[in-house]
């Protein structure tokens, strides 16, 4: 009899620890499965280098995607689609739908939601120049803050509050210890405009949700994007001199630029020069990918920061030496002062969107290196080329 129940009761704490589990997992994953194909997703700066690279996981995925942008760090030559976008229908062989509309725009914003039964948002629309920022600060709280509140108040009227927003690292500010997990402070000691802007809009979108419960937002936190994707055919193209480290050197070997200016060779850092944590811009994507069907499960409630990186950080002459291998050619380049804003060391622990999104960067120094080469030798002049 005892024997029963101690076997009853062996039954019972498995079918609990195993079976239940099961169910809320096979839940999980048909709700997530059911969003695809039958979920519209709407991508704010879709043309642009971490949008557009998304876009192209997401209808790989069978996601519809609707995309609107301003064009103002994007290439188009007149026709009714940028030419990124066009690249990524050449990838995927789906279609988007494209709008030309700028998110501080409140009337054809709210057109965009009309046309369309939108289910959820990812947010890249922004202005991203960490130096411009400092020169032009109002520009960036106008756009990257004023616009965001819009495109919410939009997005509220209309009953679409699912929301993926890709924010940027710089919310850390001056790093207080390394690597920086999600539990770092933010808001304190942010270096300049551009990293403000985007902690102003988290705080905001954290109010949105303790506000009304029916909210779910996803903050992604990233550094420094780099790569192409592996067919060649979409890659970094900035308007104008490079404001990031890959496109410049990208640009100084294919011709385009005589040499590099290092900012800073003093910084307390093996050498001297800032380290970053570089992520391949197709990792990222799949990150975002990830962060939405996390948001889309059905135990995911009011909003969560998530950390996307290597958790290892690169100098800036260790991506000089790395393309310099990589495209067998040296780089020419030159030291300067420091530029106004940067800060000596950034990189990320990314343990908990290994956790909890089952997301890992798997793309090295020389991945990202090779395909930034790829894209800018068969696009010497980016997008243009074409």
């Amino acid at each position: 009899m005892i024997s029963l129940l101690y076997k009853s009761s062996y039954v019972f704490v498995l079918f609990y620890y195993a079976v239940i589990p099961l169910g809320y997992l096979t839940k999980w994953w048909v709700t997530v499965e059911k969003m695809k194909g039958n979920s519209t997703i709407l991508v704010t700066g879709g043309s642009g280098y971490v949008g557009s690279h998304t876009i192209v996981e997401l209808l790989k995925n069978n996601y519809t995607v609707i995309v609107l942008d301003n064009l103002v760090n994007s290439y188009s030559d007149g026709g009714c689609k940028p030419e990124a976008l066009k690249r990524v229908e050449e990838i995927t062989g789906e279609t988007v739908t494209f709008y030309d509309v700028d998110i501080t725009d409140r009337a054809a914003l709210d057109k965009v939601f009309k046309n369309h039964k939108i289910d959820a948002v990812m947010h890249f629309a922004a202005l991203k120049a960490v130096g411009e920022s400092v020169r032009i600060p109002l520009k960036y709280y106008q756009n990257n803050v004023g616009g965001s509140a819009i495109l919410l108040e939009v997005m509220a009227c209309n009953g679409v509050k699912n929301m993926v927003f890709s924010s940027s690292a710089t919310v850390y500010g001056d790093p207080q210890f390394l690597p920086i997990t999600e539990s770092h402070p933010t808001g304190q000691g942010c270096t300049n405009p551009y990293g403000k802007s985007k902690y102003f809009v988290e705080e905001i979108m954290k109010d949105v949700c303790t506000a009304d419960p029916d909210w779910k937002v996803i903050l992604l936190r990233y550094f420094n994007p780099v790569g192409a994707h592996e067919s060649g055919l979409i890659g970094e193209d900035p308007s104008g001199i490079p404001n990031n480290l890959m496109p410049y050197i990208a640009q100084v070997a294919v011709g385009r630029r005589d040499k590099l200016q290092v900012f800073g060779s003093d910084y307390p850092t093996p050498d001297g020069t800032g380290v970053r944590d570089y992520i391949h811009i197709t990792d990222l994507a799949i990150g975002h990918l990830k962060a939405l069907e996390r948001m889309f499960s059905p135990n995911f409630k009011s909003w969560k920061a998530y950390n996307l990186g290597t958790g290892h950080g690169y100098s800036v002459l260790d991506m000089v030496k790395a393309f310099s291998e990589v495209a067998d050619r040296p780089i020419n380049y030159e030291m300067v002062g420091r530029r106004e804003g940067d800060i000596a060391s950034c990189y990320a622990d990314a343990s908990l969107a290994k956790q909890e999104l089952n997301w890992v960067a798997t793309r090295d120094i020389k991945d990202m290196c090779r395909d930034t080469w790829n894209w800018q030798k068969k696009n010497p002049k980016g997008f243009k080329s074409s």
